[in-house]
Protein backbone atom coordinates (compact mmCIF):
# COMPACT_ATOMS: atom_id res chain seq x y z
CA UNK A 1 0.00 0.00 0.00
CA UNK A 2 2.49 2.74 0.83
CA UNK A 3 4.32 1.37 -2.55
CA UNK A 4 1.48 2.54 -4.65
CA UNK A 5 0.43 5.97 -2.39
CA UNK A 6 4.24 6.41 -3.24
CA UNK A 7 3.88 6.08 -6.66
CA UNK A 8 0.83 8.12 -7.22
CA UNK A 9 2.28 11.34 -5.70
CA UNK A 10 4.79 11.00 -7.72
CA UNK A 11 2.77 10.77 -10.90
CA UNK A 12 0.69 13.78 -9.23
CA UNK A 13 3.87 15.97 -8.96
CA UNK A 14 4.89 14.83 -12.30
CA UNK A 15 1.77 15.58 -13.86
CA UNK A 16 2.29 19.68 -11.96
CA UNK A 17 5.42 20.34 -13.16
CA UNK A 18 4.55 19.47 -16.98
CA UNK A 19 1.50 21.77 -16.77
CA UNK A 20 4.01 24.76 -15.38
CA UNK A 21 6.74 24.10 -17.86
CA UNK A 22 3.83 24.14 -20.75
CA UNK A 23 1.98 27.22 -22.55
CA UNK A 24 3.69 28.77 -25.49
CA UNK A 25 7.74 28.14 -24.41
CA UNK A 26 10.29 30.78 -25.56
CA UNK A 27 8.97 33.30 -22.77
CA UNK A 28 6.42 34.88 -24.82
CA UNK A 29 3.64 36.66 -23.06
CA UNK A 30 0.27 34.47 -24.09
CA UNK A 31 -2.92 35.84 -24.38
CA UNK A 32 -6.03 35.46 -22.13
CA UNK A 33 -7.69 32.05 -22.92
CA UNK A 34 -10.48 32.39 -25.62
CA UNK A 35 -13.65 31.06 -24.71
CA UNK A 36 -14.11 27.35 -26.55
CA UNK A 37 -14.97 27.47 -30.00
CA UNK A 38 -13.94 31.69 -30.28
CA UNK A 39 -13.07 32.59 -33.49
CA UNK A 40 -9.03 33.87 -33.87
CA UNK A 41 -8.40 37.28 -35.41
CA UNK A 42 -4.94 37.64 -36.92
CA UNK A 43 -4.20 41.51 -37.09
CA UNK A 44 -0.62 42.55 -38.73
CA UNK A 45 -0.02 46.34 -37.94
CA UNK A 46 2.02 47.92 -40.02
CA UNK A 47 3.48 50.16 -37.43
CA UNK A 48 2.41 50.85 -34.18
CA UNK A 49 4.41 54.06 -33.64
CA UNK A 50 2.70 55.84 -35.90
CA UNK A 51 0.20 57.42 -34.00
CA UNK A 52 -2.69 56.68 -37.02
CA UNK A 53 -2.59 53.06 -36.69
CA UNK A 54 -3.07 52.94 -33.12
CA UNK A 55 -6.52 54.26 -33.68
CA UNK A 56 -6.88 51.25 -36.30
CA UNK A 57 -5.82 48.92 -34.02
CA UNK A 58 -8.22 50.18 -31.30
CA UNK A 59 -11.12 49.79 -33.59
CA UNK A 60 -10.28 46.22 -34.52
CA UNK A 61 -9.69 45.26 -30.83
CA UNK A 62 -12.85 46.81 -30.25
CA UNK A 63 -15.10 44.92 -32.73
CA UNK A 64 -13.06 41.43 -31.28
CA UNK A 65 -14.22 42.36 -27.49
CA UNK A 66 -17.36 43.24 -28.42
CA UNK A 67 -17.98 40.03 -30.63
CA UNK A 68 -16.42 37.66 -28.26
CA UNK A 69 -13.55 37.03 -30.55
CA UNK A 70 -9.83 36.20 -29.82
CA UNK A 71 -7.53 38.78 -31.57
CA UNK A 72 -3.88 38.64 -32.28
CA UNK A 73 -2.38 41.53 -33.05
CA UNK A 74 1.36 41.91 -34.23
CA UNK A 75 3.78 44.84 -35.26
CA UNK A 76 6.45 45.25 -38.38
CA UNK A 77 7.53 48.59 -37.21
CA UNK A 78 7.67 49.10 -41.20
CA UNK A 79 9.45 45.94 -41.85
CA UNK A 80 7.72 44.03 -44.91
CA UNK A 81 9.89 41.14 -44.34
CA UNK A 82 8.83 41.24 -40.50
CA UNK A 83 5.37 41.63 -41.99
CA UNK A 84 5.14 38.67 -43.82
CA UNK A 85 6.95 36.09 -41.25
CA UNK A 86 4.35 37.25 -38.89
CA UNK A 87 1.28 36.68 -41.32
CA UNK A 88 2.95 33.45 -42.17
CA UNK A 89 3.21 32.66 -38.40
CA UNK A 90 -0.51 33.32 -37.76
CA UNK A 91 -1.72 31.00 -40.37
CA UNK A 92 0.71 28.34 -39.20
CA UNK A 93 -1.64 28.70 -35.98
CA UNK A 94 -4.29 28.51 -37.24
CA UNK A 95 -6.42 31.93 -37.03
CA UNK A 96 -9.14 31.93 -38.51
CA UNK A 97 -8.81 35.34 -40.51
CA UNK A 98 -6.19 38.09 -41.05
CA UNK A 99 -6.57 41.83 -41.14
CA UNK A 100 -3.71 43.53 -42.63
CA UNK A 101 -2.37 47.08 -42.41
CA UNK A 102 0.45 46.63 -45.32
CA UNK A 103 3.63 48.04 -44.77
CA UNK A 104 4.15 48.45 -48.38
CA UNK A 105 1.42 48.18 -50.75
CA UNK A 106 3.32 46.97 -53.42
CA UNK A 107 4.80 43.40 -51.75
CA UNK A 108 1.54 42.03 -50.36
CA UNK A 109 1.68 39.19 -52.78
CA UNK A 110 3.34 36.79 -50.85
CA UNK A 111 0.59 37.17 -47.95
CA UNK A 112 -2.07 37.28 -50.00
CA UNK A 113 -0.65 34.21 -51.34
CA UNK A 114 -0.18 32.12 -48.12
CA UNK A 115 -3.76 33.36 -47.12
CA UNK A 116 -5.02 31.85 -50.39
CA UNK A 117 -3.25 28.57 -50.55
CA UNK A 118 -4.39 27.81 -46.40
CA UNK A 119 -7.75 28.85 -47.00
CA UNK A 120 -8.45 31.82 -44.97
CA UNK A 121 -9.94 35.20 -45.28
CA UNK A 122 -7.93 38.37 -45.56
CA UNK A 123 -8.85 41.77 -45.24
CA UNK A 124 -6.28 44.67 -45.49
CA UNK A 125 -7.20 47.52 -44.29
CA UNK A 126 -6.23 51.36 -44.60
CA UNK A 127 -3.44 51.19 -47.57
CA UNK A 128 -4.96 49.59 -50.86
CA UNK A 129 -2.39 46.63 -52.19
CA UNK A 130 -4.85 46.72 -55.36
CA UNK A 131 -5.36 50.44 -56.56
CA UNK A 132 -7.88 50.44 -59.13
CA UNK A 133 -8.30 46.44 -59.68
CA UNK A 134 -10.33 44.37 -57.57
CA UNK A 135 -9.16 42.32 -54.86
CA UNK A 136 -9.18 38.38 -55.75
CA UNK A 137 -11.01 35.75 -54.34
CA UNK A 138 -11.43 35.81 -50.33
CA UNK A 139 -9.35 38.83 -50.27
CA UNK A 140 -11.02 42.12 -48.89
CA UNK A 141 -10.17 46.12 -49.03
CA UNK A 142 -11.46 48.33 -46.29
CA UNK A 143 -10.45 51.90 -46.52
CA UNK A 144 -10.85 54.81 -47.94
CA UNK A 145 -10.43 56.71 -51.68
CA UNK A 146 -6.74 58.54 -51.03
CA UNK A 147 -7.07 60.54 -53.87
CA UNK A 148 -10.22 62.25 -52.03
CA UNK A 149 -8.28 63.58 -49.13
CA UNK A 150 -5.46 64.92 -51.21
CA UNK A 151 -8.39 66.77 -53.69
CA UNK A 152 -10.73 67.96 -50.50
CA UNK A 153 -6.88 69.66 -48.89
CA UNK A 154 -6.10 71.97 -52.22
CA UNK A 155 -9.43 72.73 -52.44
CA UNK A 156 -9.72 74.28 -49.16
CA UNK A 157 -6.93 75.92 -49.51
CA UNK A 158 -7.51 77.58 -52.69
CA UNK A 159 -10.25 79.05 -50.46
CA UNK A 160 -8.69 80.25 -47.97
CA UNK A 161 -5.19 81.25 -49.67
CA UNK A 162 -6.70 82.16 -52.85
CA UNK A 163 -5.06 81.49 -56.27
CA UNK A 164 -2.02 82.59 -55.80
CA UNK A 165 0.63 80.90 -53.59
CA UNK A 166 3.49 78.71 -53.10
CA UNK A 167 2.90 75.63 -51.25
CA UNK A 168 5.46 72.86 -50.18
CA UNK A 169 3.86 68.93 -49.40
CA UNK A 170 5.09 66.92 -47.02
CA UNK A 171 5.02 63.33 -48.04
CA UNK A 172 4.08 59.99 -46.34
CA UNK A 173 6.40 56.76 -47.17
CA UNK A 174 6.29 56.52 -50.86
CA UNK A 175 5.51 53.07 -50.78
CA UNK A 176 2.58 53.59 -49.01
CA UNK A 177 -1.02 54.32 -51.22
CA UNK A 178 -1.99 57.05 -48.92
CA UNK A 179 1.16 59.34 -49.96
CA UNK A 180 1.15 58.63 -53.91
CA UNK A 181 -2.42 59.24 -54.06
CA UNK A 182 -2.98 62.31 -51.65
CA UNK A 183 0.02 64.10 -53.05
CA UNK A 184 -2.02 63.61 -56.61
CA UNK A 185 -5.09 64.87 -55.35
CA UNK A 186 -3.14 67.57 -54.00
CA UNK A 187 -1.36 68.46 -57.24
CA UNK A 188 -4.92 67.72 -59.26
CA UNK A 189 -6.40 70.56 -57.32
CA UNK A 190 -3.25 73.57 -57.43
CA UNK A 191 -3.24 72.47 -60.71
CA UNK A 192 -5.60 74.64 -61.86
CA UNK A 193 -4.42 77.47 -60.85
CA UNK A 194 -1.48 78.83 -62.88
CA UNK A 195 -0.75 81.51 -59.72
CA UNK A 196 -0.20 78.68 -57.26
CA UNK A 197 3.51 77.06 -57.40
CA UNK A 198 4.70 73.55 -55.46
CA UNK A 199 7.72 74.75 -54.34
CA UNK A 200 8.99 71.56 -52.72
CA UNK A 201 8.03 67.70 -52.08
CA UNK A 202 9.65 65.65 -49.97
CA UNK A 203 8.88 62.40 -47.73
CA UNK A 204 8.56 63.14 -43.86
CA UNK A 205 7.29 59.35 -43.34
CA UNK A 206 4.76 60.52 -41.78
CA UNK A 207 6.49 61.17 -38.33
CA UNK A 208 6.29 64.65 -36.49
CA UNK A 209 9.47 65.20 -36.15
CA UNK A 210 10.61 64.71 -39.57
CA UNK A 211 7.81 67.17 -40.67
CA UNK A 212 9.11 69.72 -38.48
CA UNK A 213 12.76 69.13 -39.64
CA UNK A 214 11.76 69.62 -43.19
CA UNK A 215 9.73 72.32 -42.78
CA UNK A 216 12.96 74.02 -40.86
CA UNK A 217 14.32 73.21 -44.01
CA UNK A 218 12.22 74.65 -46.26
CA UNK A 219 12.31 78.32 -44.10
CA UNK A 220 15.80 78.08 -44.82
CA UNK A 221 15.56 77.56 -48.49
CA UNK A 222 12.27 79.72 -48.92
CA UNK A 223 11.92 82.37 -46.31
CA UNK A 224 8.86 84.17 -46.69
CA UNK A 225 8.18 82.92 -50.83
CA UNK A 226 6.44 79.81 -48.40
CA UNK A 227 2.45 80.13 -47.95
CA UNK A 228 1.50 77.03 -47.18
CA UNK A 229 2.20 73.63 -46.27
CA UNK A 230 -0.40 70.30 -47.29
CA UNK A 231 0.50 67.17 -45.37
CA UNK A 232 -0.35 64.01 -46.03
CA UNK A 233 -1.59 63.12 -42.24
CA UNK A 234 -1.37 65.27 -39.26
CA UNK A 235 1.19 63.99 -37.20
CA UNK A 236 3.94 65.98 -40.16
CA UNK A 237 1.41 68.45 -40.30
CA UNK A 238 1.85 68.95 -36.25
CA UNK A 239 5.60 69.13 -36.63
CA UNK A 240 5.36 71.51 -39.12
CA UNK A 241 3.40 74.24 -36.94
CA UNK A 242 6.20 73.27 -34.17
CA UNK A 243 8.71 74.55 -36.55
CA UNK A 244 6.55 77.59 -37.70
CA UNK A 245 6.02 78.60 -34.31
CA UNK A 246 9.91 78.63 -33.26
CA UNK A 247 10.42 80.80 -36.18
CA UNK A 248 7.66 82.77 -35.32
CA UNK A 249 6.13 82.69 -38.30
CA UNK A 250 2.35 82.53 -38.45
CA UNK A 251 1.24 83.43 -42.04
CA UNK A 252 1.86 80.44 -43.23
CA UNK A 253 -1.23 77.84 -43.89
CA UNK A 254 -1.15 74.10 -42.93
CA UNK A 255 -3.44 71.12 -43.02
CA UNK A 256 -3.02 67.68 -42.21
CA UNK A 257 -5.36 64.37 -43.07
CA UNK A 258 -6.66 62.20 -40.57
CA UNK A 259 -8.57 64.62 -37.68
CA UNK A 260 -6.07 63.08 -34.46
CA UNK A 261 -7.70 64.75 -31.20
CA UNK A 262 -4.21 66.39 -31.33
CA UNK A 263 -4.94 68.02 -35.06
CA UNK A 264 -8.54 68.89 -33.70
CA UNK A 265 -7.01 70.84 -31.02
CA UNK A 266 -4.95 72.69 -32.92
CA UNK A 267 -7.50 73.78 -35.69
CA UNK A 268 -9.67 74.67 -32.69
CA UNK A 269 -6.45 76.72 -31.60
CA UNK A 270 -5.81 78.19 -35.36
CA UNK A 271 -2.36 77.14 -35.47
CA UNK A 272 -3.95 74.25 -38.27
CA UNK A 273 -5.67 75.83 -40.73
CA UNK A 274 -7.64 72.48 -41.35
CA UNK A 275 -7.72 68.78 -41.53
CA UNK A 276 -9.54 65.82 -43.60
CA UNK A 277 -11.17 63.06 -41.31
CA UNK A 278 -9.91 59.98 -42.11
CA UNK A 279 -12.15 57.16 -40.24
CA UNK A 280 -9.11 55.45 -38.84
CA UNK A 281 -10.98 54.05 -35.87
CA UNK A 282 -13.99 52.48 -37.57
CA UNK A 283 -11.31 51.38 -40.69
CA UNK A 284 -10.12 49.01 -38.13
CA UNK A 285 -13.35 48.17 -36.73
CA UNK A 286 -15.33 47.50 -40.53
CA UNK A 287 -12.24 45.65 -41.33
CA UNK A 288 -12.64 42.77 -38.40
CA UNK A 289 -16.40 43.00 -39.02
CA UNK A 290 -15.74 42.10 -42.70
CA UNK A 291 -13.06 39.40 -41.59
CA UNK A 292 -15.61 37.87 -38.59
CA UNK A 293 -18.10 37.43 -41.36
CA UNK A 294 -16.08 36.04 -44.34
CA UNK A 295 -14.58 33.27 -41.49
CA UNK A 296 -18.18 32.54 -40.60
CA UNK A 297 -18.92 31.48 -44.22
CA UNK A 298 -20.54 34.88 -45.40
CA UNK A 299 -20.27 36.64 -48.22
CA UNK A 300 -18.93 40.62 -47.37
CA UNK A 301 -18.66 43.01 -49.99
CA UNK A 302 -15.27 42.95 -51.38
CA UNK A 303 -14.69 46.61 -51.10
CA UNK A 304 -15.97 48.80 -48.77
CA UNK A 305 -15.38 52.60 -48.72
CA UNK A 306 -14.97 54.82 -45.39
CA UNK A 307 -15.58 58.12 -46.61
CA UNK A 308 -13.31 61.42 -45.84
CA UNK A 309 -14.48 64.46 -44.66
CA UNK A 310 -13.35 68.08 -44.59
CA UNK A 311 -12.52 69.49 -40.96
CA UNK A 312 -12.16 73.21 -40.25
CA UNK A 313 -12.95 75.97 -37.77
CA UNK A 314 -16.35 75.70 -38.80
CA UNK A 315 -16.83 72.39 -38.28
CA UNK A 316 -14.70 70.88 -35.93
CA UNK A 317 -17.11 70.88 -32.33
CA UNK A 318 -19.12 68.10 -34.34
CA UNK A 319 -16.05 65.76 -34.45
Amino acid sequence: MKKKLSLLLVLVLAVGLLAACGGGGGGGTEAPAAEEGAMTIGYASSNLNDTGQTFVADGARTYAEANGLTIQVQDAQEDVVRQQDQVKTMIEQGVDALVVVPVDTSAMGPITDAAQEAGIPLVYVNRNPFGEDQPPEGVYYVGSQEIVAGRMQGEALVEMMGEEGNVGILMGILSNEGAIKRTEGNEEILSQYPGINILAKETGNWQRDQGMSLTENWLTAYGDDLNAILANNDEMALGAVQALQAAGRDDVLVMGVDATPDAKEAVKGGSLAATVLQDLFGQGNMGTEIAHQAAQGNSPSQLTWIDFVPVTIDNVDEF
